[in-house]
């Protein structure tokens, strides 16, 4: 369960405080597949950064899965997020310097919550899941923007956490490997995981089970869908990457 109470966040500028979040009570349970949609500059960035521990509300209660995230202090938020989330930047954030294999093997080193000996098959089964195990020795650079979108995803899913939280993840995507990655989400959700998306694209967010919409920082709509729409073209291989719930 994540719970937003009362989330506010106003930043400092020349002209005075500039007010980006404004009241939000916001609920997403576990196993559910989100959306927040906006356009660009309501705050849903912000808001994603609420969720992450990222960024800290001016006022008001973050909880994700009973942790008060607005309570920790910086190195509790790190670990704490390190074993319980997995997020998918907008702009990948992968190491240039490291191979994709190493960008995921060194989440999995930071955190230690995956045993060693099993670290190097988990992430060659991830990158099977994304469709990019060939290319594991590459540098991001020798990938396409689509491509390192798609070892962000691995990453983010390195120590099995249980939330996972993704800014615009098919944005650089072409329409099947978008199709792929939505649903490989959905069955994620199914798992148990809870799924956050931030998007733009309203066609997209309608068909999560849950989406939010916020304009001017403010929660202005929420609606429920049966996510009947999926294509689980990728239940079958999600289910082979081993989950540590399951050990």
């Amino acid at each position: 369960m994540i719970e937003l109470r009362g989330v506010t966040k106003s930043y400092r500028t020349s002209s005075g405080d500039y007010q980006v979040l404004r009241g939000i009570d916001l609920q997403f349970k576990a196993g559910e597949f989100n959306s927040i949609i906006g356009k660009s500059g309501s705050g849903k960035t912000t808001l994603l950064n609420m969720i992450t521990g990222i960024d800290r509300p001016s006022s008001g209660e973050v909880w994700v899965n009973g942790s008060p995230l607005h309570q920790m202090s910086e190195g509790e938020m790190a670990r704490w997020r390190g074993n319980n989330m997995g997020i998918v930047f907008q702009f990948f954030q992968l190491l240039p310097t490291l191979s994709i294999l190493e960008n995921i093997l060194l989440a999995m080193d930071f955190s230690g919550k995956i045993p060693p000996a099993e670290r190097k098959d988990r992430a060659l089964c991830l990158l099977d899941l994304v469709g990019l195990r060939d290319h594991a020795d590459k540098l991001p650079s020798a990938l396409s923007g689509g491509q390192q979108q798609r070892v962000a995803i691995a990453r983010a899913l390195a120590n099995d956490p249980p939330v996972l939280i993704a800014d615009e993840p098919t944005g650089n995507l072409d329409s099947k490997t978008a199709e792929d990655i939505f649903a490989l989400f959905d069955n994620l959700a199914r798992e148990g995981k809870t799924i956050i998306i931030v998007t733009h694209d309203g066609s997209l967010a309608r068909r999560t089970h849950h989406t939010a919409q916020i304009a001017d920082g403010m929660m202005i709509d929420a609606t429920e869908s049966d996510g009947s729409s999926f294509d689980h073209s990728l239940v079958k291989k999600s289910i082979e990457v081993p989950s540590q719930a399951n050990r």
